[in-house]
């Protein structure tokens, strides 16, 4: 739920990057703010482990400017992959405005990107969400591997698979941005921040916004 400030014509926005472990989650944030240093001078705050896997969270704050006479502000998350972390990833989801799935291209992953997926359906539902009235754009990490001969799914077996996870109410997937992306390379990962920014400041409803006292 957008954080709303009438009296600073300020919306702060809550934007979560959810997927499988090891998915490029973490390396996208860290991509993002490679890119808009010179512009935004945040940081990334971490949390690791040992073996430098994020073990909690990472958030990087974002000044996008005055849309509509209000300041957006986009705070980015992304979530931990293992699973005895669960109960961080229904906290960082709570009030959550829009979504960045990162899916994981490598084949020998498919299935962890189904479960990721299917997880990311039923936390929402705790908080009477549903996946198909959130913002969400697809972030089809890791395509760079098919030229090392690694074997990956295409996207639209990605697509098919999460439309599955819906039974029979996944249509709208279909019209779901999805882009395939390299962190290494930096290949459609701000391309990916720009489509979920785009489609989370569209399902804001300025009018009301702006009646609120």
């Amino acid at each position: 739920m957008a954080l709303i400030n009438t009296k600073k014509n300020e919306i702060q926005l809550k934007i979560v990057y959810y997927g499988p472990g090891r998915g490029g989650k973490t390396s996208s944030l860290e991509y993002i703010q490679q890119k808009l240093a010179s512009r935004n001078k945040a940081k990334i705050i971490k949390l690791k482990g040992n073996q430098e896997r994020t073990l909690f969270f990472d958030f990087y704050p974002l000044n996008l400017g005055r849309v509509k006479g209000f300041n957006i502000r986009i705070q980015l998350y992304s979530v931990p992959g293992q699973d005895r972390l669960e109960p961080l990833r229904k906290l960082i989801l709570r009030g959550v405005d829009g979504i960045v799935f990162v899916a994981d291209s490598m084949i020998l992953r498919r299935r962890h990107n189904i479960q990721s997926f299917e997880n990311l359906i039923q936390t929402l539902g705790l908080y009477n969400k549903k996946i198909s009235t959130i913002p969400l754009a697809i972030q089809f990490n890791k395509v760079d591997l098919a030229l090392e001969g690694i074997p990956i799914l295409s996207p639209l077996t990605l697509k098919a698979d999460l439309r599955k996870c819906l039974y029979g109410n996944g249509h709208f997937i279909e019209k779901t941005p999805c882009n395939e992306s390299s962190t290494v390379s930096g290949k459609n990962v701000l391309k990916s921040l720009q489509d979920i920014i785009g489609l989370t400041i569209r399902h804001l409803n300025f009018d009301a916004i702006a009646r609120k006292p």
